[in-house]
């Protein structure tokens, strides 16, 4: 019998990388909880620590780094709905399942586009 040899390097092929950037956004999306939590943990301690608090998100950098949280949670979203539509109807078959990662991506960009385009002209104005 023939012993099983692992594999040493992965294919970067489109579902593999989906699958890393969903795990990536995952994680992503922890992170921003924690820091979500951390943000409401000062709600508790009054409004003068909140209004600090709330003062601090005001920074240019913080509305660029809402725009990639938009991205992250337009990700994992739609591509965790992807997953779902290949587990569960037709999309694992391999001569279409190109095409409809194609179409998750473009729909990704769009709302990334839309959305933080809108965001981003607001961000402009203040």
């Amino acid at each position: 019998m023939k012993a099983y040899q692992p594999k040493r390097h992965y294919r970067w092929h489109p579902g593999f990388i989906a699958w890393l950037l969903h795990r990536l956004s995952g994680a992503c999306l922890a992170g921003y909880l924690l820091a979500h939590l951390w943000v409401l943990n000062h709600l508790a301690k009054g409004p003068a620590e909140f209004d600090y608090v709330m003062s601090l998100t005001r920074n240019p950098l913080v509305g660029l780094l809402e725009i990639g949280l938009l991205g992250v949670v337009a990700y994992h979203t739609i591509n965790g709905l992807r997953v779902v539509l290949m587990d569960y109807g037709p999309m694992a078959e391999k001569e279409t399942y190109v095409k409809y990662l194609a179409g998750t991506f473009a729909a990704i960009a769009l709302v990334v586009v839309v959305g933080g385009g809108i965001m981003f002209v607001r961000l402009m104005s203040h």
